[in-house]
């Protein structure tokens, strides 16, 4: 009897052309869009309100703080909103996690789904550090606004170029995956670390256990949803540190035959392109601005608040209605069309049905929609059990164009009389680059209301004063500065 032993080629490839591009680009692109560091300042002003307002739920502000309660960090990492001084990794937690809690920042839609402002946790926290340091000890780089802005810009590009043509959502991982690669090629950078040790940390952070969609999807919905983006930061940040201390890297982490991320977790496809890196993505990106709900949703919100508005002027209420029809993305029937009971937080503003509801009877959706009080209003349900969710294809071919990269919906009523309301259809909503000039007023807006709902008005006041165009030069951890929870 014999048998065959295998012999395995241990020639050290070349690493993947993957990791070799996004390192490229990383150390060596210049930033030179006008567009995207104004957008990027608005990205910046915006995810930052949106923490702020995160820490009103207990919850989340749980979440956020040191592991051991009562730790402080020399020259640590400050949370915005808080009072806590942390070590970079749990610094880029607090923040990555405060930041996404409410669903209410930045968006991309393509073959992936994702929200690339979470990266600010790991940039904020490492520009913050870093600068604090160096201040400390008289030496280091000091960080100034504008390298958290081009930072921003290009952990957008990494994510949201990798999510044009790859969907991780159809072999069930989370989107989050792209987050910890892009924070962990742009903390890289700011870490000081080479275009080869840049190329070992993606390295590490395509190997590192990546999280699947369970918690965002029916019957499992939970708010782990809100913190994952957070432990994508951290985990990116620590894996920098990791090779900045000294550990290598595995340059054939993607296409190694067997123990290869394309192979074990992607279905043996690699990753497709359809442009190289620049700024595309901060020019192109999707603000949420009017409602916190998950972007699939928003223009069916619209539709709802507007039919809302002809339901009172006819003087009729939610009660007047038949059914509802709603015609939607693929993706969005795929994410958000649910049935039967929602049980928290996380799995209603995950749930078309619930956030056209609630505008219908309320006339609004506000965080606070979405708490158990507000939901267990019998009329939301029987909202829901009217109606009926369908793909729109035209829909979903203009959600891919990458020339528009719409997020259509319509919403028609059928009243009890058997009247039909006129079909009220959004293409795109406000947050959307061609509704840029009218939405950036209102993102502004929303970004004052979320700084006095956690600070007194005088430091609302220099908070504002501070953030205006041109404060690209300020010393990083002088500006966190003036988001320090004073009690």
């Amino acid at each position: 009897m014999s048998t065959q032993t295998t012999i395995y080629d241990n020639a050290r490839p070349q690493p993947d052309k993957v990791l070799r591009d996004i390192s490229e680009y990383v150390h060596n692109y210049k930033i030179d869009s006008p567009l995207a560091l104004k957008t990027a300042r608005l990205c910046l002003l915006d995810t930052l309100g949106c923490g702020l307002e995160g820490l009103k739920y207990q919850q989340c502000a749980n979440l956020a703080g040191p592991v051991v309660p009562g730790t402080i960090v020399p020259n640590g990492v400050r949370v915005p909103g808080t009072n806590h001084i942390l070590d970079p990794v749990r610094g880029a937690f607090s923040i990555g996690t405060i930041i996404r809690w409410l669903d209410f920042n930045d968006c991309w839609l393509a073959a992936e789904w994702g929200h690339p402002s979470d990266n600010l946790g790991g940039i904020l926290a490492v520009a913050d550090w870093m600068t604090r340091t160096a201040k400390a000890e008289g030496s280091g780089k000091v960080f100034k606004i504008k390298d958290v802005l081009e930072a921003m810009i290009k952990a957008h590009e990494i994510q949201g170029i990798l999510a044009l043509e790859n969907s991780f959502n159809k072999v069930g991982l989370d989107h989050v995956v792209l987050v910890k690669v892009a924070t962990t090629a742009v903390v890289s950078k700011m870490l000081g670390l080479s275009y080869e040790q840049t190329i070992d940390a993606l390295s590490q952070a395509f190997v590192d256990g990546q999280s699947l969609r369970t918690y965002r999807h029916a019957p499992n919905t939970m708010s782990r949803k809100s913190w994952a983006a957070g432990d994508a930061v951290s985990r990116a940040v620590n894996l920098a540190l990791i090779v900045k201390g000294g550990e290598q890297g595995m340059p054939s982490v993607l296409t190694a035959k067997t123990w290869g991320f394309y192979d074990v977790l992607f279905k043996g496809k690699e990753f497709k392109f359809q442009r190289g890196y620049g700024s595309y993505v901060m020019e192109n990106v999707l603000f949420k601005i009017s409602f916190p709900a998950e972007f699939h949703a928003q223009t069916a919100v619209e539709a709802a608040m507007t039919l809302h508005e002809t339901l009172k002027a006819q003087g009729k209420t939610s009660d007047d209605i038949a059914s509802i029809r709603i015609r939607t993305q693929e993706a969005g029937m795929r994410i958000i069309n649910k049935s039967g009971p929602l049980h928290n937080y996380a799995d209603r503003d995950h749930c078309i049905q619930y956030m056209v509801a609630i505008p219908l009877i309320h006339g609004r959706l506000t965080a606070d929609d979405y708490s158990d009080t507000i939901a267990a209003d019998p009329r939301v349900d029987e909202l829901r059990a009217k109606m009926e969710c369908v793909e729109e294809e035209r829909f979903t071919t203009e959600y891919h164009a990458p020339e528009k990269r719409f997020i259509g919906n319509a919403v028609q009523i059928t009243l009890n009389d058997g009247t039909i309301l006129e079909e009220v259809e959004v293409n795109y909503p406000i947050g959307h680059r061609k509704r840029r000039e009218e939405g950036t007023p209102v993102l502004l807006q929303k970004f004052d209301r979320h700084l006095r709902g956690r600070f007194g008005e005088a430091q609302v006041k220099m908070i504002l004063e501070k953030s205006q165009e041109g404060f690209e030069e300020m010393d990083v951890d002088d500006y966190v500065n003036l988001y320090v929870k004073k009690d």
